[in-house]
């Protein structure tokens, strides 16, 4: 059975005073973990009687700004084909939310979706199973045409937080002519290289925006589902709401830029690292000498670590990168 978890703080680093986790600051910051477990280490255990203080000290550093409302949201069953720290075969799956606005696009899980237009927690023991399920998957946050132009992806590599922020270069499609129906809507048939796979999708013209999950966008009509031609990875539409909610854009101190070719090799580099699957860490030096906020939770039987809001995997998966260059 999963253990209530107590926020830690730990007094060294630059960012001690970004507790991220269990606060609820409506509109200013996401909410995060509502449960931390209570165990010996090294550090001082923050009091729930200073929920409030702490949500005035983040919301100082941290906050959202709308900057777009939606008047679609998708979301997607996203899997990925890859094998464990053993070499067994596996297939890791979460779900994936894009909202569609009048001026720009956002992909992103869907469980930060749910904290952001419901209040959403997912301090419980069954959510935090899928929490620890979506770290596996290695998705991205992705706004399309914001700023105007250009397209904004956040990504981590434990214990930093990057940013890249690229002028938008239209996907070269190639249009077929075959049909099928996918979630209830005729579908047409499209294909692309990018960033060195390649991409069979089908969109619906019936919804008419350019949209899609993750980077895949730019047709006449909306994705409903994408795949690889190796079939390493696949999303496919599981719902489509006419629901208005905002389109939110964080503000912090943690992320970093970085251009996107680079932080594309960075990961390769880390998360291929045939360390990686049994010892996901393996590149990272002792927690005390990293400038991060930690906390910490319990999965099941596993204790694992939050660093800057990143759940820190004991075993990982087999990286399969959505981007080879």
């Amino acid at each position: 059975m999963n253990k209530p978890m107590k926020r830690v703080q730990y007094k060294f680093g630059c960012f001690a005073e970004h507790d991220v986790f269990s606060l609820k600051c409506k509109k200013i910051i996401v909410t995060m973990m509502a449960l931390v477990l209570t165990i010996g280490v090294q550090g001082q255990v923050v009091d729930d009687g200073l929920d409030d203080m702490m949500a005035a000290m983040i919301a100082a550093k941290i906050h959202q700004d709308s900057i777009d409302l939606s008047s679609l949201v998708a979301v997607y069953d996203y899997e990925c084909h890859t094998q464990d720290a053993e070499g067994k075969a596996v297939v890791d799956r979460m779900k994936v939310c894009v909202q569609v606005g009048q001026h720009c696009t956002r992909s992103y899980p869907y469980r930060k979706f749910r904290e952001d237009t419901e209040g959403y927690d997912y301090g419980t023991p069954e959510e935090l199973v899928k929490w620890k399920e979506e770290a596996y998957c290695f998705m991205p946050e992705v706004w399309t045409n914001h700023p105007e132009g250009m397209t904004t992806v956040r990504d981590a590599i434990i214990p930093n937080i990057y940013e890249t922020r690229e002028e938008r270069n239209p996907v070269n499609w190639t249009l077929r002519d075959d049909t099928l129906t996918v979630g209830g809507f005729l579908c047409k048939t499209a294909t692309c290289l990018l960033h060195g796979r390649k991409w069979t999708v089908h969109y619906a013209e019936d919804l008419p925006t350019s949209a899609g999950p993750w980077k895949l966008c730019g047709l006449p009509g909306m994705i409903l589902e994408a795949k690889t031609d190796d079939n390493v990875h696949r999303f496919i539409v599981a719902d489509i709401r006419r629901t208005a909610s905002p389109i939110y854009y964080e503000h912090n101190a943690i992320t970093s830029r970085i251009a996107e070719e680079k932080l594309i090799k960075n990961r390769i580099k880390i998360f291929g690292n045939k360390l990686y699957p049994k010892k996901p860490t393996y590149y990272i030096p002792d927690h005390r000498s990293m400038n991060a906020d930690e906390t910490f939770c319990q999965i099941g039987d596993e204790i694992l670590c939050v660093v800057n809001g990143v759940l820190e995997l004991s075993q990982a998966h087999v990286f399969q990168p959505l981007e080879l260059k």
